[in-house]
């Protein structure tokens, strides 16, 4: 630092008519600055590095928005085609009509009718049965009696050749018939003895099946006499289909 004590001294030479050099270059690099700066006004940009200015260009992409997906639409092209009618059922056959009657039908047996077994003179050695309908509906007589005297330990054959086409049956108060073979008319038979009670059995659908409550009729006093011969028809409509007259 200097300190000023009087007056300072009067420099009598005269300056330099040219400017020094270094003064001259400061000068030219102060214009080449500013030109530089101008430059950079004008054009807006700055001086930015090609990173900020693709940042730049990009966010003004952005700003017009997400592009809009359509979703595929879940309508079908066509309507679909309406389903095929269903076949329609098969008339099924109507049933048979039962006969007239048949649902009231039972079958004939001890308690739904009245039985009677009487021995008869004409034809020899013979006994009719007798079932009289006392029951409210019709009943039916299947296949023949099985009969049994006493204890007897065997059952009597039917006779095959009396075997009526159709069951008989009884409306309430009608009658029906069985002929019975007591022994045979030569004597052939064997074992004969007197049987004091009887009792007749009735048949259910299928043969020697139980038709139900069985009967037993009232016999002579003296009883009735038979042998191996004994035999019994199949039931029949009348009292000379079942005698064999």
């Amino acid at each position: 630092m200097y300190a000023f004590h009087g007056t300072p001294p009067v420099r009598t030479s005269r300056p330099h008519p040219h400017p020094h050099p270094l003064r001259r270059f400061a000068g030219v690099a102060a214009a080449s600055l500013f030109v530089l700066s101008l430059t950079a006004c004008q054009d807006g940009t700055g001086f930015k590095d090609g990173g900020e200015a693709t940042a730049s260009g990009s966010a003004g992409v952005a700003t017009e928005g997400p592009a809009t997906t359509v979703a595929p639409s879940t309508a079908p092209d066509s309507a679909p085609a309406s389903a095929p009618a269903p076949a329609p059922a098969p008339k099924s056959s109507a049933a048979p009509s039962a006969p007239s009657g048949a649902g009231e039908r039972v079958l004939c047996n001890g308690s739904t009718t009245r039985v009677t077994a009487q021995p008869v003179s004409r034809p020899l050695d013979h006994m009719l049965i007798t079932v009289k309908n006392t029951g409210s509906k019709t009943c039916d007589l299947t296949y023949h009696p099985v009969l049994r005297f006493d204890e007897m330990q065997w059952v009597p054959a039917a006779r095959p050749e009396t075997r009526p086409q159709a069951v008989v049956s009884l409306a309430p108060g009608e009658s029906g018939y069985a002929g019975v073979l007591l022994s045979a008319a030569d004597g052939s038979g064997e074992g004969g003895t007197t049987g004091h009670r009887l009792t007749i059995a009735f048949q259910g659908r299928t043969p020697l099946s139980d038709g139900g409550a069985s009967a037993t009729p009232d016999l002579p006093a003296a009883g009735v006499a038979y042998d191996s011969a004994l035999s019994v028809t199949y039931w029949q409509r009348s009292s000379a289909d079942a005698l064999g007259s």
